[in-house]
């Protein structure tokens, strides 16, 4: 299963994944950071800000070497090749966000990833950004358990 993927070979860094990236720790990164990664603003509240920044501080020396600029080799380094995609023959769950500005929709999943795996379902939820799970809880729920519940052949 895929949540939050990278996207697929060749996809160029966004400037909001490069944003998140960037963003510094405490409340004003944490808050920026949030507000790029869902569409849903509501979602973006004092006690989401405070935990994001707690987490953000708490880990800042060990992130902030993860992602040192210039970031877009980090995005090519993340992502799988079209070779090492075409290797996975296990069955795969795309949930994507349609308005997910972080890795659009457009260079992260359709068609590159859909081309390179075997077994793979796309599911794409409308009005929502880079956080399907947040966003829409229930439906990603739903689509998981349908997912890791049905029947496999051998």
């Amino acid at each position: 299963m895929a949540v939050l993927t990278m996207g697929a070979p060749g996809a160029p860094l966004s400037a909001e994944l490069d944003a998140v990236w960037a963003a510094p720790a405490g409340p004003i990164g944490a808050r920026d950071m949030l507000s790029r990664l869902v569409l849903d603003q509501a979602l973006v509240t004092e006690s989401a800000v405070a935990a994001r920044a707690a987490a953000m501080r708490a880990g800042a020396a060990a992130f902030a070497s993860l992602f040192p600029p210039p970031r877009a080799r980090w995005a090519d380094d993340l992502t799988l090749s079209a070779r090492t995609l075409a290797g996975v023959r296990a069955p795969v769950l795309l949930v994507h966000g349609a308005e997910d500005r972080v890795t659009p929709l457009g260079t992260a999943a359709v068609p590159p990833l859909l081309e390179h795996l075997a077994d793979v379902r796309l599911y794409v939820l409308g009005r929502c950004g880079h956080v399907p799970a947040l966003e829409h809880p229930h439906d990603f729920r739903r689509l998981l358990s349908c997912f890791l519940g049905r029947e496999r052949g051998p």
